[in-house]
């Protein structure tokens, strides 16, 4: 498959010339928790994530890294069943907290979105993080126990996301509507790439 990962230039540069070289996102609000980020099949929109984080003074110079990857196991919710599975995490997280005497996190807005898309996404990031969680302890208890186990860790989450409003009056279509991939096992990544610019065809 083919994606696209918002950077700064020096990021590009670096992937491109080392590509052995990641770092994986580890914020509490990452959308799809945590690892490699990429939007699946959409420069366009990679490329403006980079520029409104030049804007917000993040990075010095916004570019785009092209990424040819597989998704092998992905918790993909396009698909019902893996959304099923997380509310199941959901209610398992929330009890283990409540006995803890803590609360859920929750989503939140930013103050810059007029929106509120809830663009910061803790609680879906805690819930998806203790799947992945529950997930190695289960392996961890096996091989111990057994010496093996046939539990599956998920390779890369995908999920489809709506924001930034109608695209004209009255749309069920998002102007920021996008697929996006979070890849926890890097040997899913299979190179990266310069985009070549566009030219006017015929």
């Amino acid at each position: 498959m083919i994606g696209f990962h918002g950077c700064d230039e020096s990021v590009r540069n670096e992937l491109i010339n080392n590509p052995n070289k990641i770092r994986k996102s580890q914020e509490k609000f990452d959308w799809l928790g945590h690892g490699f980020y990429i939007w699946e099949n959409n420069y366009e929109r990679a490329l403006k994530w980079s520029e409104d984080k030049f804007k917000r003074g993040t990075i010095i110079k916004p570019s785009v890294v092209g990424v040819v990857y597989q998704l092998d196991y992905c918790l993909d919710f396009t698909d019902s069943k893996f959304i099923d599975i997380l509310s199941v995490y959901h209610q398992l997280l929330k009890d283990d907290l409540e006995v803890a005497g803590k609360t859920l996190p929750k989503n939140k807005d930013v103050a810059r979105d007029a929106r509120k898309d809830l663009l910061l996404r803790e609680l879906d990031c805690a819930v998806i993080e203790y799947l992945h969680q529950k997930i190695e302890d289960g392996i961890k208890d096996d091989e111990k126990i057994k010496g093996f186990s046939k539990i599956k860790r998920f390779d890369t989450t995908r999920g489809i996301f709506t924001e930034g409003g109608p695209a004209y009056e009255g749309a069920g279509i998002q102007t920021k509507n996008h697929i996006q991939i979070c890849i926890r096992n890097l040997n899913c990544i299979k190179g990266f790439f310069i985009p070549r610019d566009e030219i006017k065809f015929p």
